[in-house]
């Protein structure tokens, strides 16, 4: 059923939706103001300006919508990593993807730090999202793969994409917690962490460990 309640003002007055990812906004926009669960495929047709029909052109449900154009996220970074020297260490490698990967223009911050708390905290996507994560692990362990000579779904490969996971998960709840954070500090503390091994962050084994190794 769709909604009487007024339109997002923003969206008021604006042409209509012509890109996955102003589709997305306008999704986001509703689901953050009425609720995931409340607002219908019907109502995003309606805030965007486009028939319903026009809306499945662009996602074939509300749930990949929370997502924007991920695919194209996705391409990006398989060919960022397969643009990285040889040379280049396959921590650096991996580091500097994840960075990448999750660098967004400073107008986007809110919008960004609205998408991820849907995507992390909405019961009704946690199902979804694991297929999106399971296609993000899969760009990571075929990079890994190819660097170790190894197959994607071998135990290291698979194990490097679900540590890297990890590692952007964990930053994204503390950045979420931490308004005024910088989520590239966490990713940066967390790759460290990956890096080092788990005795970078035990104090008792600190004084084990090279000085490079500990916490900057």
């Amino acid at each position: 059923m769709t909604h009487s309640r007024q339109k997002p003002s923003a969206r008021v007055g604006r042409r209509p939706s012509t890109s996955k990812e102003e589709l997305a906004s306008v999704g986001i926009e509703l689901f953050v103001e009425f609720g995931f669960d409340e607002t219908s495929i019907d109502d995003i047709a309606e805030a965007a300006g486009i028939a319903r029909r026009t809306f499945f052109r662009y996602f074939p449900s509300k749930n990949e919508l929370a997502w924007g154009n991920f695919d194209e996220h996705l391409a990006g970074m398989r060919a960022s990593l397969e643009a990285i020297p040889e040379e280049v260490s396959l921590s650096e490698a991996l580091t500097t993807a994840l960075h990448e990967f999750n660098t967004f223009p400073d107008g986007e911050n809110e919008r960004h730090r609205a998408r991820m708390r849907l995507i992390l905290h909405t019961p009704a996507l946690q199902g979804y999202s694991s297929l999106m994560y399971r296609g993000w692990r899969r760009v990571v362990a075929e990079f890994v793969a190819r660097r170790i000579g190894a197959e994607p779904d071998d135990h290291i490969p698979r194990t490097c994409g679900h540590l890297l996971l990890g590692v952007a998960l964990a930053a994204y709840e503390s950045w979420l917690d931490e308004p005024d954070s910088d989520l590239h500090e966490f990713l940066a503390a967390g790759m460290r962490t990956l890096t080092a091994g788990l005795d970078y962050s035990d104090p008792k084994s600190l004084s084990a460990l090279p000085e490079k190794a500990g916490p900057r």
